[in-house]
């Protein structure tokens, strides 16, 4: 996201190096950079000028503190800026959802057709499932397009939330009323309605919507919005602030634009709170946004919290444990355990998922690598590990030529990968031999202590 923005500011950072303070020449030059790397990535004019007026009333006459460069020092003031822009401003409560209400808190999806809409009702129903400790209902309230019902009803049966049918004879209205009731009787605490879209602003559309929301009272109205969009976005965020007293937007989308300006507009637009983000297209790839992490993610820094988050939920805390105390009394770091190490890094998104999280300087050290082709030889490593026996899984030391042919051959590849993949695996089981006296548990304790919630 706002890729542009990111390379345009590391580029002045160095222009401005032996600078003793920020001037209005020196600050001037790196606005005009800002204006056009916004306007770039498709930020609303009025949203820029107001950025900008910010930053320069901030920056000016900035002294330097410490060891920062004039250029880091106005980075720093672009971060609190641009961090307010998306929402820091109203407080971290503002991205929350509420669930001050009597059970079940309604939640109403809006938005346009084909943003995304029915597959975010799916993530945030295992989002709340499974982070919050939700019990769950979703419903289609889109009579128009049959297909919605049915996509939805899929989508919420793979998170393992409850669905509540409706058909296309059936009037909005008293889809969302039916499904309230089930879930006041069913003592669920969330009901996620999905409603219909078109593919542009219509005022029967609008109508209809406002007649749903009326009927329910819903205690969020989320306007899910694509970020590839840009400024056609605006318009949208416009129709549908009018239309409804929204509580906030879901940004959908975000990993496939590197201009993201949307993210920016929309929220300056209706000044409602970011509250997700769509960041893959996996049903687990909707994450809570908070806008001074986002901000440091633009601005080339990184999200280590993220990387963190994304380490909690995709490591087996237990499994970790086992291996740590095998290694430690002496136990052999096996193939078993190699491929578990392998599926662990999949479940954290990959390396590409990892790499987009890191600082920019780790990004650009890491520019010349291929991250698909990463992948690609992580899943064929995996290949490799289920073409062995049990037996030479537990004892790679017996693989040799003739059982290498066979293993390649059951994989699919060629026997030079066999022979990559055991190279590897034998760096890793010396890299475990060196942890055998105790440090792989002291680095494991001191992961613990990063991770809010392990214990």
């Amino acid at each position: 996201m706002l890729d542009n923005l990111t390379q345009r500011l590391a580029k002045v950072v160095k222009t401005m190096r032996g600078e003793a303070r920020l001037t209005e020449a020196n600050t001037a030059e790196m606005l005009r950079e800002v204006r056009m790397a916004l306007l770039e990535a498709d930020v609303a004019l009025p949203a820029v000028r107001e950025f900008i007026a910010k930053v320069k009333e901030k920056a000016l006459g900035e002294e330097v503190v410490g060891s920062l460069s004039p250029g880091q020092a106005l980075v720093g003031v672009v971060q609190k800026e641009l961090a307010a822009l998306m929402g820091a401003d109203l407080g971290p409560e503002a991205t929350q959802l509420s669930f001050a209400q009597q059970p079940p808190a309604i939640i109403l999806m809006a938005g346009l057709q084909g943003v995304g809409k029915t597959t975010t009702t799916g993530k945030l129903a295992k989002y709340l499932k499974e982070q919050k400790k939700k019990k769950v209902l979703t419903v289609s309230a889109d009579v128009y397009r049959p297909a919605a019902i049915a996509q939805l009803e899929s989508v919420t049966k793979q998170v393992g939330a409850d669905f509540f049918p409706s058909t296309a004879s059936d009037k909005p209205v008293d889809i969302a009323r039916n499904a309230l009731d089930w879930a006041k009787k069913h003592y669920h605490d969330v009901l996620i309605i999905d409603t219909a879209g078109r593919l542009g602003i219509d005022e029967a559309m609008m109508k209809e919507i406002a007649a749903v929301h009326g009927a329910v009272n819903p205690v969020e109205t989320l306007f899910v919005v694509d970020a590839m969009l840009g400024q056609d976005a605006i318009n949208t965020a416009k129709a549908f602030n009018d239309a409804l007293p929204l509580t906030g937007i879901v940004l959908t989308k975000l990993d496939g634009d590197s201009r993201g300006g949307a993210a920016l507009s929309v929220r300056h637009v209706t000044g409602k709170p970011i509250k997700f983000a769509g960041v893959s297209e996996k049903l687990d790839g909707l994450e809570a946004f908070d806008p001074t992490r986002m901000a440091n993610r633009v601005l080339g820094m990184g999200d280590i919290l993220a990387l963190v988050e994304e380490a909690r939920k995709g490591v087996d805390a237990e499994a970790a444990a086992e291996l740590a105390n095998k290694i430690k009394v002496g136990g052999r770091f096996d193939m078993n355990d190699f491929k578990a190490q392998l599926t662990q890094m999949k479940k954290m998104g990959g390396m590409a998922g990892l790499m987009d999280k890191l600082p920019a300087q780790f990004q650009q050290a890491a520019a010349g690598a291929n991250m698909d082709q990463a992948e690609k030889s992580v899943r064929r490593m995996v290949g490799i590990i289920d073409s062995m026996t049990p037996h030479e899984r537990a004892k790679p030391e017996l693989i040799k030529a003739n059982r290498k042919r066979r293993i390649a051959a059951g994989a699919g590849v060629q026997v030079q990968e066999v022979n990559r993949m055991l190279n590897q695996y034998d760096q890793m089981q010396t890299m475990m031999k060196k942890l055998k006296g105790g440090g792989l548990m002291k680095m494991m304790r001191g992961m613990k202590g990063m991770m809010p919630g392990m214990r």
